[in-house]
Parts: C-alpha cells; sequence; structure tokens
C-alpha cells in the first residue's frame, strides 16, 4: 500500500526540529534518513521506525508491531522498524525524541 502524500507531509512538519533529513521512495512507501542512516518509514499510512534489541522492548510493551509484508510463502516480519505509537501524533516533542532514539538505534546496525 502507497503512503498518502498527505501523511507523508504531516510527517515532515513533525520531523522539523530533526534538521535536515534526507528523504525519498521507498519500495511504495517513504523513508526518512539521518546521516544516510534510514531511520524511519512510512507503509501505508503507518509511521515505523527503526529499533535495535534495546529498544524494541519500549515498541513491544506499548503493544505495536513489526513492520511486515506477504509473500507467496507467509507473512514476513522485519523486527528492525516498528509502528509508532499514536499518541506521539499528538505531541511534536515526544515524537522528536523517539525519532532520535531511533537515529541512534540505526547506527547500531552496519
Amino acid at each position: 500500500m502507497s503512503a498518502s502524500p498527505e501523511f507523508i507531509e504531516y510527517v515532515k512538519e513533525l520531523f522539523e526540529p530533526l534538521g535536515n533529513l534526507k528523504e525519498g521512495k521507498f519500495f511504495g512507501g517513504f523513508s526518512f534518513k539521518s546521516d544516510n542512516r534510514q531511520f524511519a518509514m512510512i507503509m501505508g499510512n503507518t509511521l515505523y521506525f527503526c529499533v535495535n534489541d534495546i529498544t524494541r522492548m519500549k515498541y513491544e510493551k506499548n503493544d505495536m508491531e513489526p513492520f511486515s509484508y506477504t509473500t507467496k510463502k507467509g507473512i514476513v516480519k522485519v523486527k528492525k522498524y516498528y509502528s509508532a505509537p499514536e499518541e506521539l501524533f499528538e505531541n511534536q516533542e515526544k515524537l522528536v525524541v523517539w525519532a532520535k532514539e531511533a537515529i541512534d538505534s540505526a547506527y547500531s546496525y552496519k
């Protein structure tokens, strides 16, 4: 499912405090990079943040789901990206904190 242009623009506005980010199309969705490291993506109208082994627990405690897609063999879960909690969209400062954590998580991958 493609990311809606309106949702992409909304997330871009929320990410403005993060400074200069690289943005672009990504497998039918949209990606956000900091220093060439992808830390977030939008698929459909869902924002996913990059997680690592430590931050993943916070997402799981909040009942957030990993990014997944379907193949002929079944559902594939990508545990590097988890959906952002809905309440973050009501508080830009909190969303930016989680985004910065996602940027740090992106650096934990080679």
